[in-house]
């Protein structure tokens, strides 16, 4: 799942290998926490954060199969 997200990401960003992706796994849950540059929050989050949501849309929908919820989250 990292490495769809990075992919996904580094493809709408200006510094591509300043995105990161970290995992939290709990015990309902995995949580993944991407941050990229400054400079590019802008891109990833879009216009009323279309951008993001579509991110978000492609990652669930992936993760489906899996039995614990997933969920993605944008840091600075």
């Amino acid at each position: 799942m990292k490495a769809l997200i990075e992919t996904i990401v580094s493809a709408l960003v200006d510094f591509p290998e300043e995105v990161t992706v970290t995992s939290k796994e709990e015990s309902d849950r995995i949580v993944y926490i991407l941050s990229v540059h400054k400079e590019d929050m802008g891109k990833i989050i879009g216009k009323q954060g279309r951008v993001a949501k579509a991110i978000r849309t492609v990652v669930y929908a992936a993760g489906s199969s899996q039995q614990k919820k997933i969920y993605l989250e944008i840091s600075e």
